[in-house]
C-alpha cells in the first residue's frame, strides 16, 4: 500500500489551479456568494496561502473574469467559410454553451458581482463586447464600417448577451430556438437599416447573395411571409 504525496506546484501552476476553482465555484453561484475559505477549500489548499497568491477576493475575482472574457471572447471566431446565416449560428451556439455553462457567473460578469464599479472588471467586459463586434464585421468583409452598420452589429451584441441575461432566468424558451432568433435578429436588424441607407442596402445585398434558400436567413423569409395575408387573385370582368 502507498502513501500519496501532495505534489508542489509552481507558483503559475498555483494560480492557474486557483483560478480555475474559482471559475468552477461562480459557475454555480455568483461571485459575492464565494467566500475565500471554500475557494481553498476546493482548492485543498489553507486561506493563508490563497492570499499569497491574490491579495485578495477581488484580484482572484478579476484573474477569474480575464480567463472567462477571454474564453467568451473565442467563441465568436469562426472560419470564414460557407454562408454567413450557418455561421451565426455556430456562434451562437457556442456562445450559449458557455452561458449554459456558467450560468451565474456569466451573469455576475455582465452585471459586475463583486467587481461593480472596478474599471478593469468593466474593461474585461467591453473586450468581449469590441472581438464580437470585430469578429463580425470581419465576416462581413468590412474594415471601414459605415455608422450604420456599426450601428447594428453593436445593437446585436448587445442583444444576445441581454437574451443570455434574460433567458437563464428560468430558461423558458428552448435554447436552440433563441440561437435561431437570434440569427434572424441579425438578418432583420440589417435589413431594417437598409431601408435608410444605400450603403447598407449594398452590403445586404452581398452578405445575402450566397445564402441558400433553407439557411437561416431563408428561413427567416419564409417566417415572415407566413405572417402576410393572402393576396386576393384579380378579379375577372
Amino acid at each position: 500500500m502507498t502513501t500519496g504525496v501532495r505534489r508542489r506546484m509552481g507558483v503559475e501552476e498555483r494560480r492557474r489551479q486557483l483560478i480555475g476553482v474559482a471559475l468552477e465555484l461562480f459557475s454555480h453561484r455568483s461571485p459575492d456568494e464565494v467566500s475565500i475559505d471554500e475557494i481553498a477549500a476546493a482548492a485543498g489548499i489553507s486561506r493563508p496561502l490563497v492570499y499569497h497568491y491574490f491579495p485578495g477576493k477581488q484580484s482572484l475575482y478579476e484573474a477569474a473574469l480575464r480567463r472567462a472574457a477571454d474564453e467568451l471572447a473565442a467563441r465568436f471566431l469562426e472560419p470564414h467559410e460557407g454562408p454567413l446565416g450557418a455561421r451565426l449560428l455556430r456562434v451562437m451556439g457556442r456562445y450559449f454553451d458557455f452561458v449554459d455553462d456558467h450560468g451565474p457567473g456569466f451573469s455576475a460578469l455582465m452585471r459586475g458581482g463583486p467587481a461593480v464599479g472596478s474599471s478593469t472588471a468593466n474593461a474585461m467586459i467591453d473586450e468581449v463586447r469590441d472581438a464580437a463586434y470585430h469578429q463580425i464585421l470581419s465576416h462581413l468583409d468590412v474594415q471601414q464600417p459605415p455608422a450604420r452598420l456599426e450601428l447594428v452589429v453593436r445593437s446585436w451584441v448587445s442583444l444576445a448577451e441581454s437574451t443570455a441575461l434574460i433567458w437563464l432566468d428560468g430558461r423558458r424558451i428552448p435554447r436552440g430556438e433563441l440561437e435561431l432568433q437570434l440569427v434572424h435578429d441579425f438578418a432583420a436588424l440589417a435589413a431594417v437599416s437598409a431601408a435608410y441607407d444605400q450603403e447598407m442596402a449594398a452590403i445586404v445585398l452581398r452578405m445575402l447573395a450566397d445564402e441558400p434558400a433553407d439557411g437561416p436567413f431563408g428561413e427567416l423569409v419564409d417566417r415572415l411571409g407566413a405572417l402576410l395575408p393572402p393576396v386576393p387573385s384579380p378579379r375577372l370582368g
